[in-house]
């Protein structure tokens, strides 16, 4: 399975540091075999070698250049950050990323061979307006993105459900999950108020092949736990 963790715009880098070493000792002292990713806030980003895989939330599609406020591959170079997040629902809905923007950028990064965890998901909205309206708005974010890429996992989140402690009932997740493996045979994580109380539960249905920690993902203790909830329902397959 994998289990990845979104820090979104929270810890500072030395906090980051110790966040990732806790996670790793616990990888090392346990045993796990699972994938696991940490994705910092860009400021945090650092060098690391060991079993987390630590990743970038954004980046612009270019080596480099005149674009202010951006950072790009040169400078995830720097620290062997092969590892991308693109197409998260908080890029899109508070940021204002277009899909063609982000096919921009998911084309440029897959060019170079990153892993990349692709997001789509759908407001509260879309959800009531019913099953078909519903998959056919999470089926237009798969427009322009190569579903067959070797080194593409797919995060599904629901919109209404980010940060809001809010989730779909359990036979709501697998339903969907088991939809979207129709389209594309990529990993596939659930996330969404993904939290210690219901990870266990989200990990053991069928069609989820891992979680998207947001807030839930701060505290490395918690992290861990989910981490260990992976690693059980696997040992015991």
């Amino acid at each position: 399975m994998i289990i990845a963790a979104n820090l979104k715009t929270n810890l500072t880098r030395e906090k980051t540091d110790k966040y990732i070493n806790e996670v790793e000792n616990f990888l090392n002292q346990h045993g796990i075999s699972q994938e696991v990713l940490v994705f910092p806030a860009l400021s945090s980003l650092n060098l690391h070698v060991g079993k987390v895989t630590v990743g970038a939330q954004n980046a612009y599609p270019a080596q480099n250049g005149a674009f202010t406020g951006e950072i790009g591959n040169e400078q995830l170079e720097e620290f062997n950050i092969k590892t991308i997040l693109i197409g998260h629902s908080e890029r899109r809905h508070v940021i204002g990323e277009t899909q063609a923007e982000v096919v921009k950028k998911f084309n440029f990064y897959k060019e170079l061979g990153f892993k990349i965890v692709y997001c789509i998901g759908e407001s509260l909205q879309i959800r009531e307006a019913g099953d078909k309206v519903m998959m056919n708005y999470l089926s237009s974010q798969f427009e322009g993105i190569d579903l067959e890429y070797e080194n593409l996992i797919l995060a599904y989140e629901p919109v209404w459900a980010i940060g809001t402690g809010l989730t779909p009932t359990l036979e709501d997740i697998e339903s969907l999950h088991l939809k979207l493996k129709e389209q594309c045979k990529a990993p596939l994580l659930y996330g969404g108020s993904v939290k210690v109380s219901n990870a266990e539960e989200v990990l053991a249905l069928n069609g989820v092949d891992g979680v998207l920690v947001g807030g839930a993902s701060l505290n490395s203790d918690d992290f861990c736990t989910m981490v260990k909830y992976a690693q059980n329902i696997e040992n015991n397959k």
